[in-house]
């Protein structure tokens, strides 16, 4: 999940950010076609079957062939009009944060082998160079402070040829005389990064008004002293803060004396700092070019255009006199890492800095491991308040303490997403949960896969079973007796979208042979392999998806002849989105689209204008705004928080209907209605909602059907819509907007809208086609969420739930995944094998997260740059039991179900799951994750 931006202007695509004009040409797209490939992600044709089903990813090809779509692989030489000369950088990094750092000392380079430049704080200063907010203070340290944290960059070095850097490199690599530290320090201070506290009282029953609540009333806020929360008298929020901590207080002296007949639960979870490992580490490649006073940047990132409005204020004040930043995004990988990233901003000063010579600066996997974003290691206090007679949960209160490492990144929205993600699938009446993100001397942390929920809820998962050990129940029916149902309120008094359909997939579980016959198959197991402990473990959670800002944009279009072509604001991170949305233009248009691209940047068409933090900005302010026709709640989303199959989706599918709506169908009924008297349509009463498609042909109310291609040459033959672009915008609800198209009033999900019509228009109507080839529409209402939703911080559920089977070798003390069932339900399933693909890899990286991934957090860990794959231990197909697995996904409740997010929830459960299966092989309960052979000994024999 993303988070509230730490900063928010008014940012104009196609013109002027900070006296900065922004161009964004994603590699691969018509600007690269001297170099690329058009469409450097398609497949060799069909890509599809006649059924509309993907034979394999439109990308594919392109990406398993070595073509040039990811940043990375992107050299001075590869680049249109880029001189040949390629440039390398190199960032060098305190690795003490004890001591004062006094300079450095490069003299082992010798004259041959020193930097052609040498960037410093002082540099940065001199040069007017105006780091972005959310990475500052010191993006490099200044000689005599002490580092914020283990792995401070202090200067970026410059060659101008690989031989010369390879080599220099080599030298400076692990050499600890380099960085220079004077007198020992105190370590560096500072605030919490952020604290929030979500109090909810319910309702005499789960579905009347509320008490309190963060929607109804409030959120929390404390003060600060002495670097921690202060919850209590003098709080600046006044009565609303007042009345929620009362309510506080109330449940926590409840939990110290529960009444009769109750059972707390009172116990402290601890997860571990992860390296995301992906696959491409961070890079970027870029040349300024003086002489044009341009800033041509090759970048890995899942949100380009914050990229670009960060940077163009970056260099805005700066001696270099930048007129143009030219960005090219890539396709890029990263489970969540390359969102909010500091690295792209070293990258483009690399450029700045390289004399007019194109520069690259990429990590290799020790610096990845050394500054790349990692995952919030999570100290949990959870307390849970039993009713034995009827198993209900009364009371939670868990309060949790969040590492945010050395930057504040995202930590304060990690910490609040974890708080309200800790109640999983369960209706509580009463909860009080608190998060404080602090800073910390360890590596950076920020978004991954999970953000925050991952480690709340496993904990919650093993919390629940264990309470079910202590009660003597079975663990699933405790969990049927709490579970969460359609119409009932979480955490913050938001009720959830659509139907939850969490007790089918606990039914479900309850009946499946592993778990029924769990004890019998532990005797069976260890009497046959007494050199190992047996055991199985269930979990289940549902996680949110989208940050309550979304904003997606997509274009369609069909040629007369019947080709369409979609464009797609967002980044392709490895999940097959450019799959999915081809295929999602089949619900209006009756065919997949048959090319398209992603991550495009370039939006002229809709005149777009945003201004505010859109989690931050008042209902008043919003209401002002709205009076430009052009103003929207947010210009772009980057490609994270599970957003595409949803959000993105979104997007695909209204610019698909108002296609057919304004084109398809009136064209349709211009083909059935020829002759005398209406023709064969004047019998029947033809229905839009009666139109379906059959293998690509539009009938309705038994009409001949019509092929999409001459529907296509009718629809530009007549004028009519044949191309679309579309913004939408969510905060936990979709703003609305009417609009007339061709004299009809429709009002749409959407906030902005741009149309192109047939070559057959009238000239009239093709006159009004002057905004850069389309005619761009003046809403004639709009109506947008209420920034009171802000508080609702989750709406869009997706539940996961996986049964694991697990040995423990009593000799080595490690454990071993031996089999695991998942249950999904995800909506409409776009493409089976994508999100079978999301579930093998989530749980994949669940399973190394329970069981084997570990690094220290300070001295020691990844920030002193010794760090690699030979210490840090990734879970392999043997550790995965990729040959036993299954999983079985939800059919839709019916055919217009939404797709759900995914992505982040399947690999939550499977590391309760792990936790649970270890206290059923062994015995004990262990709280603190990884469950390493180390811990699992100790717990065994202290």
């Amino acid at each position: 999940m993303s988070t509230p931006e730490l900063s928010r202007r008014a940012f104009l695509q196609g013109s002027v950010v900070a006296g900065i004009g922004i161009t964004l040409a994603p590699l691969g797209s018509k600007a690269f076609a001297a170099l690329f490939e058009e469409q450097v992600t398609r497949t060799p044709e069909p890509w599809y079957t006649p059924g509309g089903q993907a034979r394999g990813r439109i990308d594919g090809v392109s990406k398993v062939c070595g073509g040039k779509v990811f940043a990375r692989d992107i050299r001075a030489k590869d680049m249109p009009g880029w001189p040949q000369q390629q440039g390398h950088a190199l960032l060098l990094k305190a690795t003490r944060a004890d001591h004062l750092y006094v300079g450095l000392d490069l003299s082992m380079l010798g004259d041959e082998l020193k930097p052609d430049r040498l960037v410093t704080a002082e540099d940065l200063a001199r040069d007017g160079i105006a780091f972005p907010e959310g990475h500052s203070p010191d993006p490099f340290l200044p000689e005599g402070q002490v580092p914020m944290f283990i792995g401070h960059p202090v200067a970026l070095l410059i060659w101008k040829d690989f031989d010369r850097f390879r080599r220099a490199k080599n030298l400076l690599k692990f050499n600890e005389k380099v960085v220079r530290y004077g007198a020992r320090a105190e370590l560096y201070q500072r605030d919490p990064y952020g604290s929030f506290r979500f109090v909810r009282v319910g309702g005499a029953t789960p579905f009347e008004p509320d008490t309190f609540s963060s929607l109804k009333d409030s959120m929390l806020f404390p003060l600060i002293r002495e670097r921690k929360p202060a919850w209590g008298a003098g709080n600046p929020a006044g009565d609303l803060t007042a009345q929620g901590l009362y309510h506080a207080e109330q449940m926590q002296a409840a939990l110290a004396s529960p009444p009769e007949g109750w059972m707390v639960f009172d116990e402290r979870y601890r997860t571990q700092s992860i390296e995301p490992a992906a696959l491409e580490a961070d890079n970027g490649n870029g040349w300024y070019d003086p002489a044009s006073g341009t800033l041509h940047f090759v970048v890995a990132t899942q949100c380009p255009f914050e990229v670009a409005e960060q940077t163009a204020h970056m260099l805005a004040p700066s001696r270099f006199k930048v007129r143009t930043l030219n960005l090219h995004p890539g396709y890029t990988v990263g489970y969540g890492s390359k969102d909010n990233n500091i690295f792209v901003f070293y990258a483009a000063l690399a450029a700045m800095y390289g004399d007019g010579v194109p520069v690259r600066l990429a990590n290799d996997r020790y610096e990845q491991f050394q500054s790349g974003i990692k995952r919030h290691p999570f100290d949990m206090h959870y307390q849970l308040a039993v009713k034995k007679d009827d198993l209900s949960f009364q009371i939670f209160r868990a309060h949790m303490d969040v590492d945010g490492g050395g930057r504040i990144n995202y930590s304060p929205s990690v910490a609040a997403v974890g708080a309200t993600a800790a109640q999983s699938i369960y209706y509580l009446p009463r909860s009080d949960l608190a998060a404080t993100a602090y800073h910390s001397r360890g590596v950076e942390a920020g978004s991954m896969r999970g953000y925050g929920t991952l480690q709340t809820m496993a904990a919650t998962e093993m919390m629940v079973d264990e309470v079910a050990q202590r009660l003597g129940v079975d663990a699933i029916e405790l969990r049927r007796r709490n579970v969460f149902k359609s119409g009932m309120k979480n955490t913050q008094g938001a009720i959830p979208a659509g139907a939850l359909r969490l007790d089918e997939i606990l039914d479900k579980a309850a009946q499946h042979e592993i778990w029924k016959n769990r004890d019998a198959r532990k005797r069976e197991e260890e009497a046959k392999d007494p050199d190992h402990w047996y055991g199985v473990g269930f979990a289940i959670c549902q996680k949110d998806f989208g940050t309550g800002s979304e904003a997606p944009m997509a274009s369609l279009e069909f040629t007369a002849e019947g080709r369409i072509s979609l464009r797609q604001i967002a980044i392709d991170m490895g999940t097959g989105m450019a799959t999915s949305q081809a295929l999602l233009v089949a619900d209006y248009l009756g065919r997949p689209a048959d090319d398209i691209r992603t991550g495009v940047t370039e939006w002229a068409e809709l005149g777009l204008t945003t201004s505010g933090n859109p989690y931050l900005i008042s209902q008043d302010e919003q209401d002002a705004a709205l009076k430009n026709p052009r103003w929207v709640g947010k210009l772009a989303s980057p490609s994270s928080a599970t957003n595409s199959s949803y959000y993105t989706g979104h997007g695909t599918r209204e610019a698909a209907r108002v296609l057919f709506n304004h084109g398809l169908w009136p064209a349709a009924l211009a083909i059935w209605g020829r002759g005398e008297y209406g023709g064969m349509a004047n019998p029947y009463v033809v229905r839009r909602e009666d139109a379906h498609w059959v293998e690509g042909k539009l009938t309705a109310n038994g009409l001949p059907p019509i092929p999409f291609e001459l529907l296509a040459h009718k629809a530009h033959e007549l004028g009519l819509v044949t191309g679309v672009s579309v913004h939408g915008f969510n905060r936990w609800a979709w703003a609305e907007a009417e609009f007339e198209i061709n004299g009809n009033r429709d009002t749409l999900p959407l906030d902005a809208l741009a149309v192109k019509y047939g070559a057959g228009a009238p000239r009239e109507k093709q006159a009004l086609m002057s905004h850069h080839g389309f005619h761009l529409l003046d809403r004639t209402r709009v109506k947008y969420p209420p920034t009171q939703l802000n508080n609702a911080m989750v709406t869009y559920y997706s539940p996961v739930a996986t049964l694991v089977e697990l040995k423990v070798n009593k000799g080595s003390f490690e454990a071993r995944v031996i089999n695991h069932h998942s249950w999904l339900e995800c909506g409409r399933v776009i493409v089976p094998e994508l999100v079978l693909g999301q579930l093998e890899g989530g749980i994949a990286m669940g399973i190394g997260h329970a069981l084997t991934e570990e690094m220290p957090l300070y001295e020691g860990g990844p920030g002193d740059g010794t760090w690699n794959f030979n210490r840090y231990v990734l879970p392999r197909a043997k550790d995965c039991a990729v040959w036993n697995q299954s999983a079985e996904i939800l059919p839709p409740l019916s055919p217009s179900d939404p797709a759900k997010g995914i992505a982040e929830v399947v690999m939550i459960p499977v590391v309760g799951a792990i936790a649970n299966a270890l206290a059923h092989a062994t015995g004990k309960r262990l709280r603190d994750l990884p469950l390493t052979p180390a811990r699992i000994k100790e717990a065994l024999h202290g």
